[in-house]
Formats: structure tokens, C-alpha cells, sequence
């Protein structure tokens, strides 16, 4: 992996932020776009990138094979596609696809999740697109479909499989060694209940945490064992976008029914819902998108569009605005600016400020439901029928 690399879900930090700060901020379908290629089939999950490749899943419906692609970053050019499998569509949410977990690479192997109902499935292949290996941790069940993104940490591949789960299934967090597949531990989840959010990694005070919502509770486990550090009860039921943390603050917005807003002390054991709970405020979050920190201050969109601005030491909105009809992706950070893309296909690019402005709206012609990955100066956008590289000719 290089440092410009961007090789999972929201990135090298799982937050949507990158230290890079020549990344454009005006296009259009056709200006600023290096190249534009479509990818067969259907599906929401991000692209990733990783040493000069771009990995992206998809749905090949009417052949019912779930795909995994592989372009070459500067031309665009699909070098390999492999099938995972084949098998019955299960059932999903009308906003949700049949390929809505994004991939995970680490510059030798890429990792990839999908629902083989009612089994998950978890496969390993290296960068020429052969099939290293292959585990099934178990069932999942969830009336709105799958979408957990893999997450990479150290010598490990782990997956969030909280799920509906009644009788004796469980809802579970399964850790797997990157290179034989061999099962390290696995997480007995407190609640029962769907949710879709990988875990994101925090140092604090020198020791590193594997933070996630899901579940009604945000947790935080020690990565390299599983152990659980502290819990934080609620605030709601269900959740789908993924925490950020910033000076110190967990921050996250979720979900349903309650839509919350919640800065979080992550230095704490047990249960510390009374004690480690520094600012929320109800009914003011949004479910699916997730936020992104710069500068002292959170920001977020609502999946009915409405963006905000939030201090991250005294929970004041600083400003709340409309942008987009409906949004689905996340948003992503990076030279002091913020970006946002709505369902339509439109990227609102957002000073990272305490004040409202808007630098720029920038189409590319189809519908989008996934979240940009920025490397190397160059800013990957996967439209409902092709992906984008969007940077100076």
C-alpha cells in the first residue's frame, strides 16, 4: 500500500479523509474526467484503490453472479474480472443493491463480502485475480439485504455480521488472517439486530480501539483480540454509517428510529453510557451517510439531503442547509474542503468551514449511490452504470 493509496472503505483511515490537497474541486461528465469506463452489472459499493489497481464489486441481475473488477488506475481499462459465485438474489431494501460492500486491498490481496443467502460469504484473491481463499462465518439474515464492508487491520480481515438473528444464530464480528483464512476470533454481539457499519480503528492514549455503532449500542473492542473496552447504550435502534473520530471525540450520527447526533469520550471501560456521553442531540442525524471531521468541526448530510456543521467540543450546529434530494454515500474530506454527492449524481463541494459556502456542484450525468475514494490527486466516482476518474487532463 502506498501513502496515496486509498484501500478500503472511506479510505486509508475509515474516516473519508485524505491528507492529500491537489484533488480538484469543479467537473462535469466530460471535463476533468482522466477516464470513464463502464462497469457490467449493478451495485453500490465504492471502488478502492490500491498499488496502481481499482477494485469495485458488482451484480451481473439477470445471470444472478455477484463480480469482482479490476482496473488499471491511470487508463481505466478493466484488467480482470472474476466471479464470486452465483446463486438466488436474496431479498434487499429497495435503496440497497446486490454489491453494496466495498472492497478491501492491502497492495497483495483484495477482500471481498457478499450474501449468499443465507450465508456470508468472505474471499480472498491477490492482484491477478486468482482466488486464494474463501470462508463462510456463518448466516445472515436482514429484511433490507447485505452490505458490510471488510476492514483490515494488522494480520486481519474482519466483518461486521450483526444481523437479525432468533433461536440459536448469532450476531457476531468474525477476524480472519489475511493470508490463510484461518479464523483468530470471533465477537459475540450484545443485541440481535441488523446493522451495517465496519468497525473503524482509533488510537487512544497509545492503545488502539476497533470502534462500531450496530446493534442499539456503540462499542469498542480491542482489535487484536476481540475483547470488548466500553459500551455505549443506544442511542437508537438500527444504524448504517460508519463513526469518525477527531481530538479525541468519537463522533457518530445514526439512525433509526430516533435519528441522533453523538460525541462520545472513548476513554473509558464497561458500560459508559452515563458517563463518557459529552453532547448528543435527537432527531437531527442522519441514517445511512456518514460524516467526515476536519478542522475542529463534524460535518453531516441526512439521507433527505440536509447538510450541517457541528463544533466538536460544545455540540452547536453552526449551520444547516440544504443540498442534494436524497443522499446515499458518504462523504469524504480532504484540502480543506468537503464533498458531498447526492443520488442524482451531483457532488456539492463544501468549504470545511464554520461557514456555509458552496464551491462547487458538480454532475457527471447518472444516478450515484456510493462514496468517492481519493487518491493520488484523483477523486473515483462510481455512477450507477460507469466509473469515474475525475482529475486534471
Amino acid at each position: 500500500m502506498t501513502a496515496a493509496d486509498w484501500p478500503g472503505w472511506r479510505g486509508p483511515k475509515g474516516d473519508g479523509s485524505s491528507s492529500e490537497t491537489n484533488f480538484p474541486t469543479t467537473w462535469t461528465a466530460t471535463d476533468n474526467v482522466k477516464w470513464k469506463t463502464e462497469i457490467p452489472g449493478s451495485g453500490h459499493s465504492s471502488p478502492v484503490v490500491s498499488r496502481g489497481k481499482v477494485f469495485v464489486t458488482a451484480c451481473k441481475e439477470d445471470a444472478a453472479e455477484r463480480v469482482l473488477y479490476c482496473l488499471d488506475q491511470k487508463s481505466g481499462q478493466i484488467v480482470w474480472s472474476e466471479v464470486a459465485f452465483k446463486a438466488k438474489l436474496e431479498k434487499k431494501h429497495k435503496l440497497n443493491s446486490f454489491a453494496s460492500a466495498t472492497p478491501a486491498a492491502d497492495g497483495e490481496r483484495v477482500y471481498v463480502t457478499f450474501h449468499d443467502q443465507p450465508k456470508l460469504r468472505v474471499l480472498c484473491y491477490d492482484f491477478k485475480g486468482k482466488l486464494i481463499w474463501e470462508k463462510s462465518p456463518g448466516e445472515f439474515h436482514s429484511v433490507h439485504g447485505f452490505c458490510s464492508s471488510p476492514v483490515l487491520y494488522k494480520d486481519l480481515v474482519i466483518v461486521n455480521a450483526d444481523q437479525d438473528a432468533t433461536g440459536p444464530l448469532r450476531a457476531y464480528i468474525v477476524a480472519y488472517d489475511k493470508k490463510t483464512g484461518e479464523e483468530k476470533y470471533r465477537i459475540d454481539r450484545p443485541n440481535r439486530l441488523r446493522s451495517y457499519c465496519p468497525p473503524v480503528f482509533i488510537d487512544v492514549e497509545g492503545k488502539t480501539q476497533m470502534v462500531l455503532t450496530g446493534s442499539k449500542c456503540v462499542t469498542s473492542y480491542d482489535p487484536d483480540t476481540g475483547k470488548q473496552n466500553w459500551i455505549v447504550n443506544g442511542p437508537t435502534e438500527q444504524f448504517v454509517s460508519s463513526i469518525v473520530y477527531q481530538h479525541g471525540i468519537v463522533f457518530l450520527t445514526a439512525g433509526f428510529p430516533d435519528r441522533w447526533v453523538m460525541a462520545i469520550d472513548p476513554r473509558g471501560t464497561g458500560n459508559i453510557t452515563k458517563t463518557n456521553i459529552l453532547w448528543s442531540k435527537d432527531k437531527n442525524g442522519g441514517y445511512v451517510p456518514s460524516p467526515v471531521a476536519a478542522a475542529g468541526k463534524f460535518f453531516v448530510v441526512t439521507d433527505e439531503g440536509m447538510g450541517s456543521c457541528w463544533d466538536e467540543k460544545t455540540g452547536e450546529r453552526l449551520w444547516f442547509e440544504r443540498l442534494g434530494k436524497h443522499h446515499s454515500g458518504s462523504g469524504v474530506v480532504a484540502g480543506g474542503h468537503v464533498y458531498f454527492t447526492d443520488d442524482d449524481g451531483m457532488t456539492f463541494v463544501l468549504k470545511a468551514s464554520e461557514t456555509f459556502e458552496v464551491v462547487a456542484k458538480n454532475p457527471i450525468g447518472e444516478r450515484c449511490y456510493s462514496s468517492p475514494a481519493l487518491a493520488d490527486g484523483n477523486i473515483f466516482l462510481r455512477g450507477e452504470k460507469h466509473l469515474f476518474c475525475i482529475g486534471a487532463k
